[in-house]
């Protein structure tokens, strides 16, 4: 059980330190008008978690430790929804409607298709 917790732990440092990583470098490519980098990390994260849900859950590759360090720890730190609402409110405060309504149609859409495929390939190249 305690190794569960510290798999955990250990996941959502990592996720952290590499969402916060690129976040920024995405944002120092592409300029701070529009949340790329949060949108980049959500999209990425959506597909890596389609992914590993087929090999670590649906196939059985994994133990408890290893899903928690992964999918609850990593991918939960990695991903921001939180970062995504301030974002989504700023820009309908800041910029416009149509800016907050696009954020919220990328993320939600991109990240859908992201864990589909994620699912899908996994599916097809890692069949029982």
């Amino acid at each position: 059980m305690m190794a569960q917790y510290l798999a955990v732990a250990a996941g959502g440092a990592i996720g952290a330190v590499t969402r916060f990583t690129c976040v920024r470098a995405v944002t120092a490519l592409a300029g701070p008008a529009f949340p790329y980098g949060t949108l980049s990390v959500n999209v990425l994260g959506s597909l890596v978690a389609g992914v590993l849900y087929v090999r670590l859950v649906e196939q059985g590759a994994a133990s408890a430790p290893w899903l928690g360090l992964l999918i609850v720890g990593f991918l939960g730190a990695f991903t921001t929804f939180s970062a995504f609402s301030v974002e989504t409110l700023r820009l309908f405060e800041d910029i416009s409607i149509y800016a907050a309504l696009t954020n919220i149609l990328l993320n939600v859409s991109l990240c859908l298709v992201a864990c589909g495929s994620g699912l899908w390939l996994t599916r097809q190249f890692f069949s029982a």
